[in-house]
């Protein structure tokens, strides 16, 4: 009986065949993950302002608790001035290989007297936001973390399997240079 026979042929070649079909079936996969199928659902964050909501409120009429009983609490309210509130909402959604997206971005600042009455209320929009605050891309200095190449591969020498150490210098805090 011959090795050579059509069926232990085919069997040598079924291994591979699963083998490149596989490798094909990924290679094609690796690109399909970018795809919007492959989404999180948006998902609703802050405080969102409906605008139903807000075309009931009128300056000069409203207080802060019936802006707040409409609206529910700010998000944020002002820093230095109590008399601001902002109602932030965005829409994220987070994708496969990347960074979440920000998409519907909305701001709305609710301005009151110092009586609590409800003097103006505005949108914000990508125009209003400041550009001039730059990232900086430099890191700071910390003492210690500068390595020569000679402290990197012999400076662990000693350190691994100290000998002479007691039971008592075993402890917390015990060993050498405590």
């Amino acid at each position: 009986m011959t090795s050579d026979t059509p069926s232990s042929d085919m069997s040598r070649r079924q291994p591979r065949l699963r083998a490149r079909a596989a490798l094909l079936a990924l290679a094609l996969a690796l690109p399909a993950a970018g795809c919007s199928i492959f989404e999180a659902p948006p998902v609703q964050r802050g405080n969102k302002a409906d605008p139903d909501l807000l075309a009931q409120l009128s300056p000069g009429v409203q207080t802060q608790a019936d802006v707040q009983a409409l609206l529910g609490p700010p998000s944020a309210t002002g820093t230095f001035d109590r008399n601001h509130w902002y109602y932030i909402s965005a829409t994220t959604r987070l994708r496969p290989a990347s960074h979440g997206a920000v998409e519907n971005q909305r701001v709305v600042v609710m301005t009151f007297d110092d009586g609590g009455t409800l003097r103006q209320v505005k949108e914000l929009g990508e125009g209003d936001m400041r550009s001039d605050v730059g990232m900086v891309d430099r890191t700071t200095p910390v003492p210690g973390t500068d390595r020569t190449v000679m402290q990197a591969l012999f400076g662990n020498i000693g350190r691994v399997g100290a000998g002479g150490l007691t039971s008592q210098d075993s402890g917390p805090g015990g060993g050498p240079g405590r």
